[in-house]
């Protein structure tokens, strides 16, 4: 974090200090404040940036040694639960005042921020603090890219993009060939195909056919493959990221038809899906070049309310997009209005998936089509080919 211009901002703000608290990684946001992800802390530890002066870590005693150094400030430890109390009373008293900002949401309202426990609070409260939401230090010092994340972005992108091309031609020949094709047969492809571009993800790609793809977190299992036939249908949602500590993900889905000629039934819904996604993406245009900025809500309502204008409202059944990160699922806004009501501005050098869907696993299908923006300071960016129809998979 740039510490001089974090301490600009809470004075702006008018915050006293903004206190990051961990106990065995329950707050990843702390730890990816600090670049502490990986490194054993067996006990709590608090860090203390002021709105003035240098920041302090608090840890236990026998953790004092071990605590990263590159982590700048003053260190102190304690060893018993009285004298963690006694410390952080004494790292309050040499504040200006006492509003300080913690990973905490009002109501637990966006669970991306409420990273610290009650007791925790209440323990912060009774020395005399008021908290705050760190909400507004996260996106502007977490989560807003580099020039060099953006570049890591759309190395990926390229990878998984080309992943997915091949994993729609390797189920068209093995159809051809007459030979046995599965989800995790497909899965394991991208797997490896991701290895082969040094990329590395959180969890398996989806591959899901025909009902399954009705299941947004559908996921294949090895103990009962499902065999793609012709004349399925087969979505595709891919994630990665490379291996450097700061690389940030890329994000797409994608859904093909085993044959020629799709079914009227999902060319009609992925049309819905597409033009639904395009909205959005036209939101934050039209927003940047009149000078406006939009919040997350803002935008899942206008991808929302295309799909239910069409009669699917009730089938789409998550948020419109997710904040992207060294995390898949990153901490920044979410263009959300279902899940939560995000109030969190879009604001340049944020990244988030648009990524509706349309969801009928009773009738045997369900499609999604993702997309990932980039909001640059010459508006919002997209480094992925979109898709505009079904893939049609020659077997």
């Amino acid at each position: 974090m740039d510490l001089p211009a974090l301490q600009k901002t809470l004075r702006e703000l008018d915050l006293d200090g903004w206190l990051l608290y961990d106990f065995h990684g329950q707050n990843p946001t702390a730890l990816n404040a600090l670049g502490l992800a990986g490194h054993m802390l067996t006990r709590r530890w608090c860090y203390l940036v002021p709105r003035e002066g240098e920041p302090t870590v608090l840890v236990h005693a026998i953790e004092l040694g071990s605590f990263p150094k590159e982590v700048v400030g003053e260190r102190r430890s304690y060893t018993s639960w009285t004298s963690f109390q006694g410390e952080l009373a004494r790292l309050f008293s040499r504040l200006r005042g006492h509003r300080l900002a913690m990973e905490y949401y009002p109501n637990g309202a966006i669970p991306y921020l409420s990273r610290v426990d009650a007791g925790t609070l209440e323990l912060v409260r009774s020395l005399g603090a008021e908290v705050v939401s760190s909400a507004e230090l996260v996106q502007r010092f977490l989560c807003r890219w580099t020039p060099h994340q953006v570049a890591s972005h759309v190395r990926a992108l390229r990878a998984i993009d080309a992943a997915k091309d091949a994993a729609f031609e390797q189920i068209g020949l093995a159809l051809k060939r007459g030979i046995e094709v599965t989800e995790t047969t497909i899965q394991r492809f991208l797997l490896s195909e991701f290895a082969r571009a040094n990329l590395e993800c959180d969890h398996p790609p989806i591959v899901a056919v025909n009902a399954h793809a009705g299941d947004p977190h559908y996921e294949p299992s090895e103990a009962s493959p499902t065999r793609i036939r012709k004349g399925d249908l087969v979505l595709i949602d891919l994630w990665a990221r490379g291996k450097g500590p700061q690389d940030v993900y890329a994000d797409i889905t994608w859904v093909g038809f085993c044959g020629e000629t799709p079914p009227a039934r999902a060319e009609e819904l992925f049309r819905v899906a597409a033009d639904a996604r395009d909205a959005g993406l036209a939101a934050l245009t039209a927003a940047h070049r009149e000078r406006r900025t939009l919040q997350g809500w803002q935008v899942d309502r206008v991808v929302r309310d295309h799909i239910a204008e069409h009669g699917h409202g009730e089938r789409f059944i998550h948020r419109t997009g997710h904040s992207i990160g060294v995390r898949v699922h990153g901490d920044g806004a979410n263009l959300d209005d279902l899940e939560t009501h995000d109030t969190r501005e879009l604001i340049p050098g944020l990244a988030f998936s648009i990524e509706p869907g349309i969801y009928l696993p009773e009738e045997g299908l369900g499609v999604r089509t993702e997309i990932d923006v980039v909001l640059g300071d010459d508006g919002p960016q997209v480094f992925s080919k979109t898709q505009q129809e079904l893939v049609r998979i020659p077997c």
